[in-house]
């Protein structure tokens, strides 16, 4: 398919998303569209014809965004961030969807249902989500299962977190549960992030606390693996805060960081909606301008010492490509994917081509931290 082929495709399925299905689904509750959505991924999944219709109507490929990156080679540098695929039900289908890599879960020692529902709302003004799922998982044990035998054409991530309980506000429980998920899920993961700052567990956020988190990758440090291991940090941190982060993570296997998850905070000038729920954590155009500062601040402080993946806002090329530019070499969405349709991945690695095109490098990797440098 040519590019301006793929060009007209993508114009065409984001006219179809944005004036016939995103109203339909947008009328619905937001995790019944969701349920409905993975349950339709994971049909096209189990069809050869599923899933190649799927990667004439969306993928796109150009060696200009190929890289290999702590000994894994990506495709394109945009993933799906983890909190879509909570059970890692989707990794067949993702691959024709345009992702170069994905992040499920995350995934905890113990099943977990979650908060009591609601616990996802739309930000229809902000263009983003309120989410308070609280870690809903299957557990790893039975998600481990459900993966045996798996081969994937993309690399997986497997984001692995404590189990959301009363119980696990004992660190040492919680440091159990941690590695719990991570030694069982260690196989059958490309890489590994480690969550510590989900907004929205019954003991809080506990291993933001550098004693904690140093405790904790004491534990990890031992488990067998080659895998490269991530972090995932919170937007809502203090300059001193991540600054005290970083020295722990230094000393410890930790060879990248995701920056960033869902914010807290209201007090945030991108919220336009009212009257949104005083519970859990916001995604979307509200934590874009949180995760860049974030990004760039990681990238001048350890930029050589961690690889970044950038997660926050992305809704276009020009803002994945702000990420690279800012330090990511991975950049990973969901929001802008529901706001904007599944084209948009297609949308976005072609955009990032053409701008890189504009600013004469040859590959993406040229373009990693070029204004985090000159700030």
């Amino acid at each position: 398919m040519t590019e301006t082929t793929t060009r007209y495709r993508n114009t065409i399925t984001q006219a179809v998303y944005k004036k016939l299905l995103k109203p339909l689904f947008f009328r619905h509750d937001p995790e019944d569209t969701h349920d409905s959505m993975t349950a339709m991924g994971v049909h096209l999944s189990n069809y050869w014809l599923g899933r190649a219709l799927t990667n004439a109507m969306f993928n796109y490929r150009n060696p200009m965004l190929e890289q290999e990156l702590c000994g894994i080679s990506f495709i394109n540098p945009i993933g799906l961030s983890a909190g879509f695929d909570k059970n890692a039900e989707l990794t067949d289908i993702l691959p024709d969807i345009g992702f170069g890599f994905a992040e499920v879960g995350s995934i905890t020692g113990e099943k977990c249902v979650g908060n009591p529902k609601p616990r996802l709302w739309r930000l229809k003004e902000s263009e983003g989500l309120v989410v308070y799922y609280g870690l809903k998982n299957d557990g790893c044990e039975a998600i481990a299962q459900r993966l045996q035998g798996k081969h994937f054409s993309i690399p997986i991530g497997m984001s692995v977190a404590m189990t959301n309980c009363l119980a696990n506000a004992d660190i040492d429980l919680a440091i159990h549960d941690y590695a719990k998920a991570f030694r069982t899920m260690e196989p059958f993961a490309s890489y590994i992030t480690v969550n510590i700052s989900c907004p929205n567990t019954a003991g809080g956020q506990p291993f933001i606390v550098p004693e904690n988190l140093e405790r904790l990758f004491v534990v990890l440090d031992t488990i067998p693996t080659t895998k490269p291991i991530f972090i995932k940090l919170s937007p809502d941190f203090s300059m001193m805060q991540l600054d005290t982060i970083l020295a722990v993570l230094a000393v410890h296997r930790v060879h990248g960081i995701v920056c960033t998850n869902l914010t807290k905070k209201r007090d945030n000038p991108h919220i336009l909606d009212t009257n949104i729920s005083e519970k859990g954590g916001l995604s979307g155009k509200v934590v874009k301008e949180l995760s860049d500062d974030m990004l760039a601040y990681v990238y001048k402080k350890a930029g050589k010492r961690f690889l970044l993946i950038g997660s926050g806002g992305v809704f276009s090329a020009e803002d994945a490509y702000k990420k690279i530019r800012l330090g990511a070499s991975l950049i990973q969405m969901i929001t802008g994917m529901i706001f904007e349709g599944p084209q948009i991945i297609s949308q976005i690695n072609q955009g990032l081509v053409e701008l890189l095109k504009r600013d004469g490098f040859a590959t993406i990797k040229d373009a990693v931290g070029v204004d985090a440098i000159k700030n």
